[in-house]
């Protein structure tokens, strides 16, 4: 029996990514150049969503903010993710116990975003177990409003929603390193530092570089964390698409989707200048 030519074998998944994939997206693109007429989509061409889009600082201001985000997520859960990583791969002996602790690590990852996102909530809340206990042990004499609705709280909701995305790929890197190569580098006399930073870490990079690509591009387009943990009064990028779309600015959200994009993609490559990511793999 013949093999089905390679061209042939990749037909379904490439009729699945085109329709599921490819086509919305140029959908989107369309849409992001048709004129803005109220509650109606009218098919045209015109730049005014654009330009309507970079007109004053609100724009870079929103950016900005969703950058900032992006930034400190992306390097606590990478300090996290890393270290918990190592912690399994290389301080656990038995791939027994590796695999019962990670997967006791990823568990609370198994609920819903929206309800371990909600759970910070009577936490951190001005009467909140948080807020109390501080007040009980006598560091604060009122209930401290930073703690919820900020960017601490969206910072902190997004490191724990996507650490695990994170922890994976580097863990997953980890296991694949020759252990002959860190017993070579203690033969040779090098710290415990040394042996991290100039061996573990470029053996991780790959893993380290998919897991940056997953935060990024979670925490760029997030906009129910930014809402509901930021009290509807922080913006960013996601935010900002969804309200649109809910006062139903098709256009610009569309166009303000299309910029998102760009933005990310210029970041993806970005990291890939770093890694080459496909001959890593």
């Amino acid at each position: 029996m013949k093999t089905l030519p390679a061209w042939m074998q990749a037909l379904p998944m490439g009729g699945v990514f085109l329709v599921f994939f490819v086509m919305p997206l140029l959908l989107v693109g369309a849409v992001s150049f048709w004129p803005q007429n109220e509650y109606t989509l009218e098919p045209g061409f015109t730049l005014d969503n654009y330009v309507s889009l970079f007109e004053g600082d609100t724009t870079f201001k929103t950016y900005l903010s969703t950058l900032k985000f992006c930034a400190l997520v992306w390097l606590i859960t990478l300090v996290i993710g890393f270290t918990l990583a190592y912690f399994v791969a290389f301080h656990v002996p038995s791939v027994g116990a590796q695999t019962v602790i990670f997967t006791v690590m990823t568990i609370p990852f198994w609920t819903s975003n929206v309800i371990r996102m909600i759970s910070w909530i009577p936490l951190l809340g001005r009467n909140g177990w948080v807020n109390q206990t501080l007040q009980n042990l006598g560091l604060t004499n009122e209930p401290l409003d930073w703690l919820l609705y900020s960017d601490f709280a969206v910072v902190l909701a997004f490191v724990h929603l996507n650490t695990t995305f994170m922890m994976v790929p580097i863990f997953n890197s980890m296991m694949k390193i020759d252990r002959s190569l860190i017993e070579a580098a203690d033969d040779c006399g090098a710290t415990a530092w040394q042996t991290l930073w100039n061996v573990i870490v470029p053996l991780c990079r790959t893993g380290i570089l998919i897991g940056s690509i997953f935060v990024i591009t979670l925490v760029m387009g997030d906009f129910v964390t930014v809402g509901v943990m930021g009290g509807q009064q922080i913006a960013s990028v996601g935010k900002t698409i969804q309200v649109q779309t809910s006062y139903l600015q098709f256009p610009l959200a569309a166009a303000n989707a299309v910029v998102l994009l760009g933005v990310v993609l210029l970041i993806i490559v970005a990291l890939n200048r770093l890694v080459d990511l496909r001959k890593e793999l």
